[in-house]
């Protein structure tokens, strides 16, 4: 009963938290504003009022933490390993320049502009493979702060919302076929409720391309969190060896076991589905926790300098992205 009662309030502020910021959502065209950011920014809003009742601590921390990594986990199910095979190494060739683009370009510019790697690393994730999915992801084995976590899809919000409005015009003024510009949006466009939008807003068959395209880019996750766990753990370590359970988070071999039951069709799709609905109701709750323990003014003071590194590697990996298909005659 006492554990209940230390966990309780914690868990169930942020259950009505993330309640409240899909009833919100659901009243935004095309879904332009996810109910993850809208539980982020509520969060930092109600952080100064949240903190000053220690009875909600260990509940958020529980959820930013424990059932953040749940939601991941769960996440496999919308994945298959056969999408890979469906969208063509075509796609995946394109990716890797896209991917080089966001984290070595990030780390570059994040050098320059004197960042702290692991605030420059989560921008870098969210630009290049999916938004805030991948910056949660990440964070988990790099031991980000909090502020550094809101941030980076703070940055990456504000780009996903010019490129969900400004893509299907582009594509049109471009004159991109539905195959080229569901391509092009699938590997640049960050987060998938922003790539669904700007998608579908060119024409279903776009939109079904993007969707496939980007789902495909989420199994980044995968090698990108095991290289930041290394890197972390090498940091954290004067031995020249690290042990191997120090890089190989499980849920990340629990993520693979996700994709691995959706792929072997087996499991009814009701129960996938219903699933993948309580990975993204998880996923809006871990955000209204992280929000509301973050001190809003502590972020601010990162200053200007992030926000400009989101906005500078999100256009890069749009006009690379264009560039690499120019090339190949698919666009």
């Amino acid at each position: 009963m006492t554990v209940m009662f230390e966990y309780g309030y914690g868990i169930g502020l942020s259950i009505l938290l993330a309640l409240f910021a899909m009833f919100i959502s659901s009243f935004i065209p095309y879904h332009l504003v996810s109910a993850s950011v809208f539980a982020l920014l509520i969060g930092m809003c109600l952080q100064p009022l949240v903190m000053q009742h220690a009875c909600f601590k260990k509940g958020l921390g529980f959820v930013s933490k424990h059932l953040l990594r749940f939601s991941i986990i769960l996440m496999g199910l919308n994945l298959t390993f056969s999408q890979v095979l469906k969208v063509g190494g075509y796609s995946l060739f394109v990716m890797l320049f896209t991917l080089f683009t966001a984290f070595g370009g990030g780390f570059l510019l994040g050098k320059m502009l004197g960042l702290p790697w692991k605030l420059s690393s989560l921008i870098s994730a969210g630009t290049g493979i999916c938004g805030g999915s991948a910056i949660l992801a990440i964070s988990g084995v790099i031991d980000a702060e909090n502020k550094d976590v809101a941030y980076a899809i703070s940055a990456t919000f504000l780009f996903d919302v010019f490129m969900v409005l400004a893509f299907p015009l582009l594509g049109r003024a471009l004159h991109l076929s539905d195959l080229g510009y569901g391509l092009w949006t699938g590997t640049a466009v960050n987060d998938t409720s922003s790539v669904v939008a700007a998608g579908y807003a060119f024409s279903d068959a776009a939109g079904a391309y993007s969707v496939i395209v980007k789902l495909t880019r989420t199994l980044a996750i995968i090698p990108t969190v095991l290289v930041f766990s290394y890197i972390n753990a090498r940091k954290q370590s004067e031995k020249k060896r690290v042990a191997a359970h120090q890089i190989f988070p499980y849920f990340i071999l629990l993520f693979l076991v996700m994709v691995g039951i959706k792929s072997t069709n087996l499991v009814p799709e009701s129960i996938t589905m219903q699933l993948s609905e309580l990975s993204k109701f998880l996923m809006v709750m871990s955000l209204g926790s992280i929000g509301m323990r973050t001190n809003f003014r502590q972020m601010a003071s990162s200053g200007f300098k992030p926000m400009f590194h989101g906005f500078l590697i999100s256009l890069s990996v749009v006009v690379v992205s264009y560039v690499v298909q120019c090339m190949l005659h698919q666009i």
